[in-house]
């Protein structure tokens, strides 16, 4: 048990709030702390929240017809529908403000029972889903925002099933939307209309591991905690780590090109991702699966798929570069009094812990509520008393007293010059899971609250703060406006909690918030992707000249668009 000399001014067993040592103000005197031996490693929890009870009554309440619902969230509800061969073809589906309606492409063709003996055939009965419940989880994303009406499933176990696939639909004109995990939030992930789902969950198969260079190959359909502990057996971790790890499939995190908490760490998986597979919509399979660091030849067309969301082809395999996952592990929970204290506290974060720093996350006072109102034992780690803001920092390395120590001085600094007002670092797993419980439930804790407008924004540092104060001005108390995120990486999860929906409330919302980060030059998604929700609104992020160049490179590699249509692009 290693033992280090710090301030009592900075840190003392604390007797009520049993979190471990907790930053209190007390004298300058000096006394030895023992620190607790052993790592400390995250717990995530997939959660899954129910339907907010507003939203299922107006489900029960409408259930064919758009117009009676706030017209933002029209999508929630089946949209009508005319009996064609046995399916149904959508006309059209109400988004966004009430004068933004998406039509059905009438190129693409519907579904027949010819097409579905094709598919048997190809894939086996079992795997040509069409069961109404099963049917029903396909075609809804977890938040149940967006609900597609699709009357087919497809699970490929292959990349040459996949290729098939899409060679028929392409021939016959039909529509896909490739989906895995399911655990999107801009409805990149479901069905607009009456699209063929692909899942390519079936597809699950570590390739191989290079235990010298940590290179691991794998099938798009793996979930990424699988490969994390796999991994963790191996003496490696993934770069990427995300509160829906236990559901999301790494084919949609590198085709979303997903964030997550350690970004500011590890960086994009466009530095992460060697190599890929991907599937175009005539069936071409493009063999990109390279597993070397360096590798100048010609243009690097992997990077086109990540982040795609999957409109311009399917990945199947990925080669990613995965770290040494390190031994020593330490998480302090910290208050500051004001925005500015978490701005220069991340400041000095990067310039004192340096390459031990692996995550800097915050939450302000309303999150913090939030959690703590609609989120069953989860307590205040540092009671009695709530603060305007809260930081959790995270550090990863390779040795214990080296680490901790470092840490330590940084928070004896840091407490010194006033930027921290208190705060407590976790003493075992258990600690560590209720600090990370709190920032991961905000999410949850919103859809128990009621309604829920979220928006994901990147933004220089200095300026991501002030949209949350202007929106809450702008809305008053008809809303309580929540920011938290990424704040290492500028990453602003705005959210705005209402009873219910309502479009005086949205209209307060929108256009304003694409509008003000356009002003500031920020983007209207950070990692989110643009889905279905943020298809139209590419323009306050990116160039016209730049959209028109995507749309090229859309109709070069998928000249019938039947992949995921309506999404990432305007339509």
């Amino acid at each position: 048990m290693g033992k280090w000399m710090v301030p009592q001014q900075l840190l003392k067993r604390s007797s009520t709030s049993g979190f471990g040592r907790r930053l209190l103000l007390s004298s300058l005197n000096s006394t030895p702390i023992s620190a607790s031996s052993g790592s400390i490693y995250k717990w995530k929890d997939p959660c899954v929240p129910s339907i907010t009870p507003s939203l299922d009554r107006q489900q029960k309440k409408y259930p064919q017809t758009y117009n009676s619902l706030p017209s933002e969230y029209a999508e929630i509800c089946h949209a009508s529908a005319t009996r064609l061969n046995g399916t149904y073809s959508l006309q059209y589906r109400p988004f966004g403000s009430a004068s933004t309606k998406i039509q059905r492409n009438p190129l693409f063709a519907t579904i027949t029972s010819d097409d579905i003996s094709h598919f048997k055939e190809l894939l086996g009965e079992k795997n040509v889903i069409q069961d109404r419940d099963r049917l029903l989880t396909a075609n809804m994303d977890w938040m149940r925002k967006y609900e597609g009406s699709s009357q087919l499933l497809l699970q490929p176990r292959s990349t040459d099933e996949v290729s098939q696939i899409l060679k028929y639909c392409n021939s016959r004109h039909l529509a896909v939307v490739p989906q895995g995990g399911n655990t999107g939030l801009v409805g990149g992930s479901v069905p607009v209309f009456d699209e063929v789902i692909i899942n390519i969950g079936s597809m699950n198969n570590v390739i191989s591991l290079d235990k010298v260079s940590g290179i691991l190959v794998c099938e798009a359909g793996c979930i990424l905690e699988n490969l994390d502990s796999f991994l963790a057996n191996q003496g490696f971790i993934m770069p990427l780590d995300l509160g829906a790890k236990g559901s999301c499939q790494i084919g949609g995190n590198v085709s979303t090109n997903a964030g997550g908490l350690r970004f500011i760490r590890y960086g994009s998986l466009h530095g992460s991702v060697l190599g890929l597979e991907a599937v175009l919509a005539n069936g071409s399979v493009l063999d990109m699966l390279g597993t070397l660091r360096k590798d100048n030849t010609g243009y690097d067309l992997k990077h086109l798929f990540i982040g795609s969301e999957g409109t311009l082809g399917i990945i199947t395999k990925i080669s990613i570069l995965t770290p040494p996952r390190l031994s020593s592990v330490n998480l302090a929970f910290l208050a500051c009094k004001d925005y500015l204290s978490c701005q220069k506290l991340l400041q000095e974060a990067k310039r004192t812990l340096g390459e031990v720093l692996s995550a800097f996350e915050f939450l302000d006072s309303y999150s913090m509520d939030m959690v703590l109102t609609h989120l069953e034992g989860v307590r205040n780690p540092l009671p009695p008393s709530t603060y305007n803001f809260y930081i959790l920092i995270e550090t990863t390395g390779s040795s214990e007293s080296y680490d901790k120590e470092k840490l330590e001085a940084f928070l004896l600094c840091s407490m010194e010059g006033g930027l921290i007002s208190d705060g407590v670092v976790a003493q075992d797993i258990n600690q560590a899971s209720s600090f990370w419980r709190i920032r991961e439930g905000i999410a949850e804790a919103l859809m128990k609250a009621g309604a829920v407008y979220k928006y994901d924004l990147s933004l220089p540092v200095e300026q991501l703060y002030n949209v949350v104060n202007e929106m809450r001005s702008r809305l008053g108390p008809s809303a309580k406006v929540l920011g938290y995120g990424h704040l290492g990486d500028g990453n602003l999860h705005l959210n705005i909690s209402t009873p219910e929906y309502d479009d005086t409330v949205f209209a307060q919302i929108e256009p304003f918030v694409y509008e003000w980060t356009s002003k500031h030059r920020g983007s209207i998604s950070a990692e989110h992707g643009l889905g279905l929700m943020k298809a139209n609104k590419i323009h306050y992020s990116k160039s016209s000249e730049t959209v028109q160049l995507m749309a090229s490179i859309k109709k070069l590699l998928d000249p019938n668009g039947i992949m995921n249509p309506y999404k990432v692009l305007p339509h």
